[in-house]
């Protein structure tokens, strides 16, 4: 089941709905737990889509991938490499990445997004898949001429609009199965399956979980393929993963954008 925000255009009240072959049926309530159907279907030509979600926290974690299976090393870290996004960076699909002033251009990193769907403290691996309510599509824009000689990332990951995630939660889909793909103004860049991750995204959701508590609306980015670039200002970009869909963002200059 696919889920996600919208608005009806030219109207300013978000709605949530599910995506279904006849249209956009709106719904009310809990979305990880307990809602209903709430009115008549939207025209999805009618809508304007949003993030799926406003997240309660935004967890990412870094260089988590290999080109080839083979490279995949025996062991998995002990200690990944971990990093909070702030909540006021994410917008949704075909809103734009506005370019910080004082640089001419950011990277982009196409990646799976699990959404977590009940609390979940001191869970095991096995647990894992459980406490996950579905996944969406992100790119984690980063901004590396911020990063701190000392490995100190969260600037150059924090800037408003550097966390897109869209165009929907897909609750019906195996992560293990999937590809990660992003394309640079109609080139494609990143490819990869997700079994190229370095720590499995189970392990890493039972990890965290083992030093804070997760709980409904906590997002968790797990890594990004190679072949991640820089983009400027009139680049779009298109992070994609097969029956997720595609979440497309033009790039713009902060000094030449008004953000909504």
């Amino acid at each position: 089941m696919k889920f996600i925000r919208f608005k009806h255009k030219n109207e300013p009240t978000i709605i949530q709905g599910i995506i279904t072959d006849i249209g956009i049926k709106p719904i009310e309530g809990d979305m990880y737990a307990d809602w209903k159907i709430a009115g008549e279907l939207y025209n999805p030509e009618e809508i304007e889509i949003l993030e799926p979600l406003t997240p309660r926290h935004v967890i990412g974690i870094g260089a988590n991938y290999v080109g080839k299976w083979e490279d995949l090393p025996t062991d998995v870290p002990e200690l990944p490499v971990f990093f909070y996004k702030p909540v006021s960076s994410v917008i949704g699909s075909g809103t734009s990445i506005v370019i910080p002033q004082g640089i001419d251009e950011v990277k982009f990193e196409s990646e799976l997004a699990a959404v977590i769907g009940k609390t979940a403290s001191q869970i095991t691996e096995i647990e894992a898949a459980d406490y996950i309510f579905g996944y969406t599509v992100a790119n984690d824009v980063t901004a590396p001429q911020f990063f701190h000689e000392d490995g100190h990332w969260m600037i150059g990951k924090s800037f408003d609009t550097f966390t897109p995630l869209g165009p929907c939660i897909e609750t019906e889909i195996d992560p293990d199965s999937i590809r990660v793909e992003a394309y640079l103004n109609g080139d494609k860049k990143q490819e990869s399956p997700t079994t190229h991750m370095i720590v499995p995204m189970r392990k890493m959701i039972a990890y965290l979980s083992s030093v804070m508590t997760l709980e409904p609306g906590d997002v968790i980015l797990t890594g990004s393929p190679l072949g991640a670039e820089m983009m400027r200002a009139g680049d779009e970009i298109v992070c994609q993963i097969d029956g997720i869909g595609e979440l497309p963002n033009p790039v713009e200059q902060k000094a030449n954008v008004r953000l909504r």
